[in-house]
């Protein structure tokens, strides 16, 4: 059943009200001026770049084998091995399995003491459209980055590690690593994601959205729909209902919100009053406090349809871990863009907005509890051509895809080596942190 309201209408209002008062104030961008922090040096990117453009075979064909033979959340068994063989080849031993996770990995070099950085990857697919989300390039990034950093990071007295994280598609892998105390020695992490045409995210970075899942089953009273309809109570009426009434919400709801769902079950024959039927709905939205609001209100949807059709109604509010707004680190955006001008690319303003609707990621969680980046990175092809779009997968074994996959695998250690050998720049990425609210972790 759902957790206990967090306040009802006039907690909902004044929420809003709040929210208003913010979007209703010019919001400037933290500045798109270069980082000031002199970072782990010019001689070491150029070492590092070198590092990565030298294992670009070996990322193209991690890429294409992810690509290949796509695997869903919780089920990357063979991605997960393939990360690993790369590794072991360079002289890193993972360990797979970790976190109490069967195709969660981690691998670290370094001293084990100082600052520690995380380089994340990913490398679950979608079901039925394989890796339309670019997840194969994330892992080709990650591994990239890490072992393109690992030298460096031996002589820094410093600590790197490369964290596994499965099911961002479908299972919140990256909370299920919170939980499990995965990032609480880490003191900042970062990953790069693929996006359609040339472009890299601006330097502020992208915000996502929350999104917490709503399923509900009502049961009611099977009957002949012919014979007897009178005895039934007809489950699928309030299954219409519940999508209707969430349908009429949505003009009453923030512009940051959105809500999305499907009828799971929706009976069994035509003629037989449906005595079960289930939906399933995503609520989104661009800050914590109206998720939690959201949420409430579509939960209270859901009862009400119970209430109009006698039927009960049975809710799980979170049957996976929630994904938080992203909170990406400005200081650590402003390494990622210098890193990746010298690469020759650049990107592009930062929009002058406070939040926005959208996809979401359970990084997003990662950066609620630790400073973290999120960038992005075009790949090249149609703009037109998004993630999750079916012909996006194609794309990501085409050779503009591997050139970013290379050019982001270096940004992304440079963000890495920066960090570890900056104690200027760490207590500046720790200071931005502080006065955002600090560490922060998810209770129902």
């Amino acid at each position: 059943m759902p957790a206990p309201r967090s306040g009802g209408a006039n907690h909902a209002q004044e929420v809003y009200l709040e929210y208003q008062r913010r979007s209703r104030t010019p919001q400037t961008p933290p500045g798109d001026e270069p980082s000031r922090f002199a970072g782990a040096g010019a001689d070491a990117h150029t070492k590092l770049g070198r590092s990565v453009d030298d294992l670009r075979p070996a990322l193209e064909t991690l890429a294409t084998r992810l690509y290949e033979a796509p695997e869903i959340g919780f089920a990357e068994h063979g991605s997960v091995r393939e990360l690993a063989a790369v590794l072991i080849q360079h002289g890193v031993e993972p360990e797979v399995g970790a976190y109490g996770l069967e195709t969660a990995l981690r691998a670290q070099v370094g001293t084990g003491n100082g600052p520690h950085f995380a380089i994340l990857a990913e490398y679950d697919a979608l079901p039925g459209i394989g890796h339309a989300c670019g997840h194969n390039l994330i892992a080709g990034i990650a591994v990239g980055a890490f072992l393109g950093a690992a030298p460096i990071v031996r002589e820094l007295g410093a600590t790197l590690s490369l964290i596994g994280t499965p099911a961002e598609e479908n299972g919140g892998g990256k909370e299920h690593i919170l939980r499990a105390g995965g990032f609480d020695e880490i003191h900042a992490a970062a990953m790069v994601h693929p996006a359609a045409g040339a472009k890299a995210s601006p330097i502020w970075g992208e915000r996502t959205t929350g999104v917490r899942r709503i399923a509900v089953t009502y049961r009611g009273r099977a009957a002949h729909a012919a014979g007897e309809p009178w005895l039934g109570i007809n489950a699928l009426d309030a299954v219409v209902s519940a999508y209707q009434s969430v349908a009429q919400l949505r003009q009453h709801i923030l512009p940051i919100d959105r809500v999305h769902g499907i009828i799971t079950d929706g009976g069994a024959a035509p003629n037989v009053v449906p005595e079960q039927a289930s939906a399933l709905f995503y609520v989104r939205s661009g800050e914590i406090d109206t998720l939690r609001v959201l949420m409430d209100r579509v939960v209270d949807v859901l009862r009400g349809a119970a209430l109009a059709t006698g039927t009960t109604a049975e809710i799980e509010v979170d049957p996976v871990p929630p994904y938080l707004p992203l909170e990406p680190s400005v200081e650590l955006m402003r390494r990622w863009a210098g890193a990746l001008g010298e690469r020759g690319r650049e990107t592009p303003p930062s929009p002058a907005v406070a939040a926005q609707a959208g996809p979401s990621t359970d990084m997003g969680n990662v950066t609620q509890f630790i400073p973290a980046i999120h960038p992005s990175i075009g790949i090249g092809g149609p703009e037109t051509v998004h993630p999750h779009h079916a012909a996006f997968a194609d794309q990501t074994v085409q050779p503009s895809a591997f050139a970013a996959m290379t050019d982001a695998a270096a940004g992304l250690g440079a963000v890495a080596i920066d960090y570890l050998a900056d104690g200027a720049l760490r207590a500046a990425v720790d200071a931005e942190f502080a006065a955002r609210g600090g560490r922060y972790r998810w209770e129902s």
